[in-house]
């Protein structure tokens, strides 16, 4: 990897420039003026067809199954004819995938969004409870399961759903369903896609998002948005090389393919749209894992001679630190990216020690901007470690103060970001819609500052949330399932600092006087209601009051700080 030898802005003003592959046009957007990428895909059906291109190359390889660019496409097109013949499906239905990484996942999520439905991909780990929830709530007529999450909603399936299909059952498929080999038999030969026609402006996606009240919030994305990513990350890899940095471009136009280790679920915008959308588009090998191992992730990266890894900073140091490293051939590696959480720069250096050919890259984005808003990478990444990067030029920021005004440039205030990637609002939420985004611009929730060349920095975050290993814990939520506890009076959710995970739940619990109630108890009332990963680690029991300030809100960082060090690991 050679030195940037062109500046950032140098190499953007380039590639924008009227006529060229990444040129910007200002259009409207549902009364908001927004800049685009003028020659993004105008639909996921779109990048679909695109993807035929890369013929019998490895899409997806999951355990010992393989399954070409040509195979999946004739997949896809036999499952979408059948969800608008068979299945009754119509533009803009929606259609759940409730299943961990299978290749069956992939091809559900493009069958889908080419007969013009809405994917509703619901969280695997949720409870049955849970995906009641967002089954009811998004409408969803189709539902895709594995075997797993077939069987806790077996009995407690919502009426609008009246077709449900099982991936990898765990025995018999149950009554009522119909197993995933009989719902793509069938058809022509050479099978087409339905006859819908699609603009940018459809809805393609409901992605959950966990609400900072109560339930979680459907954020309701179109065409425009996912495929507005697309451009954002083949923009990022073109300026990469262009100043310098490009390893990656450089072996795929020599007509080597990318192989891309998903280590991150397909339920998150991370990825589907930067993981699968990218590797669908670009002919990239789709290296799948039944969950996350590190052991598991050096053999396949060895094995399939994996080019990107990513994920969060956590599975990073999980690989880095892994003392059967050297044992592994992993000179493949060129790009280990990560977003979800603050990478700490001792873990930059570890990579880069493990990886030399590396360039290190941290992004950040929200479900609700379709992932990406920003990127920080190569000589940029080692010159502001700290920072996230600039916005992609289709994005704009403003820092805003509590009164909504922009604060001076380098101060601190809420980050606001504006494009073509921000999502339309809520699904049937226009109240939270309004609170979050106003004339375009979506107020994040997360404190920022940006400093005289456009580069973000992440100061805090403004919500009352944890992010434990790249999934977001909202406090609210696991407060109000303890306060359904009889023996609890008061309770505070916080993050506690951990090494691997960025951060862990904690919690502080005032229980009624004399009560007998133990700590595991209380995991085992969350767990009843919520998903395993916002279940508090840490539990601290007091019969004293919690500390609060005047206005009565609660001092969590008082807590975080008492409690804490109390919590931390003993150094070995």
């Amino acid at each position: 990897m050679g030195p940037m030898t062109m500046s950032l802005q140098e190499a953007t003003d380039q590639l924008t420039a009227p006529g060229g592959m990444f040129a910007i046009d200002e259009i409207d957007i549902r009364g908001v003026k927004t800049r685009v990428w003028a020659n993004a895909a105008p639909s996921l059906r779109a990048v679909l067809e695109m993807s035929r291109v890369h013929g019998d190359k490895d899409f997806l390889v999951y355990e010992d199954e393989r399954v070409s660019f040509d195979d999946h496409y004739r997949l896809v097109a036999r499952l979408a004819t059948r969800l608008v013949d068979d299945f009754g499906v119509t533009k803009g239905d929606r259609v759940a995938i409730a299943m961990r990484n299978f290749p069956e996942w992939v091809a559900a999520f493009w069958a889908a969004t080419a007969a013009g439905a809405v994917v509703v991909p619901l969280n695997a780990w949720w409870t049955g409870e849970e995906l009641e929830f967002g089954l009811s709530d998004s409408g969803s007529t189709v539902l895709f399961a594995d075997g797993e999450r077939a069987e806790p909603l077996a009995t407690s399936l919502p009426a609008a759903i009246t077709t449900r299909i099982v991936a990898r059952p765990e025995g018999d498929v149950a009554s009522g369903w119909l197993s995933w080999d009989d719902a793509v038999a069938g058809g022509p030969a050479e099978p087409t896609l339905p006859d819908v026609t699609l603009d940018p402006e459809d809805d393609a996606t409901i992605f959950y998002t966990s609400g900072t009240t109560g339930k979680p919030k459907g954020a309701l994305g179109t065409h425009r948005n996912i495929c507005t990513n697309l451009m954002s990350l083949m923009f990022i890899a073109f300026r990469q090389a262009m100043r310098g940095g490009g390893d990656l471009l450089q072996s795929a136009a020599a007509g080597e393919q990318n192989a891309n280790l998903l280590s991150v679920p397909l339920f998150h915008a991370t990825g589907c749209h930067s993981v699968l959308v990218a590797n669908t588009a670009a002919g990239g090998k789709l290296v799948m894992m039944h969950k996350w191992d590190p052991t598991r992730a050096l053999e396949l990266i060895e094995r399939e001679r994996v080019t990107i890894m990513g994920g969060v900073p956590a599975m990073a140091w999980q690989v880095v630190e892994h003392p059967e490293f050297e044992k592994y051939d992993t000179s493949s590696v060129r790009s280990v990216s990560y977003g979800g959480a603050p990478a700490p720069p001792e873990l930059v250096k570890r990579i880069r020690e493990r990886f030399p050919r590396v360039s290190p890259g941290n992004g950040y984005g929200l479900t609700e901007t379709s992932s990406v808003t920003s990127l920080n990478s190569g000589d940029d990444y080692v010159a502001k470690p700290d920072s996230v990067g600039p916005p992609v030029p289709v994005c704009e920021v403003r820092v805003v103060g509590d009164d909504g005004a922009d604060v001076p440039l380098g101060e601190v205030g809420e980050l606001w970001i504006k494009g073509p990637n921000v999502v339309t609002g809520y699904w049937n939420r226009p109240d939270a819609t309004a609170e979050t985004i106003t004339d375009g611009w979506l107020h994040s929730g997360d404190v920022a500052r940006l400093d005289d060349e456009g580069f973000i920095y992440i100061v805090d975050r403004a919500k009352d949330m944890v992010i434990r290993g790249g999934e977001n814990v909202y406090c609210a939520e696991v407060e109000a399932v303890l306060f359904e506890h009889p023996e609890v009076l008061d309770v505070a959710i916080f993050g506690v600092p951990d090494q691997v995970l960025g951060e862990e739940v904690g919690a502080a619990v005032q229980v009624r006087d004399g009560s007998s109630v133990t700590a595991d108890e209380l995991r085992d009332h969350v767990a009843g209601h919520l998903a395993a990963f916002k279940v508090p680690k840490f539990i601290d029991l007091r019969a004293e009051e919690l500390p609060r300030n005047p206005q009565g809100k609660v001092l969590k960082r008082d807590l975080r700080d008492e409690l804490a060090p109390r919590w931390a690991p003993s150094p070995s």
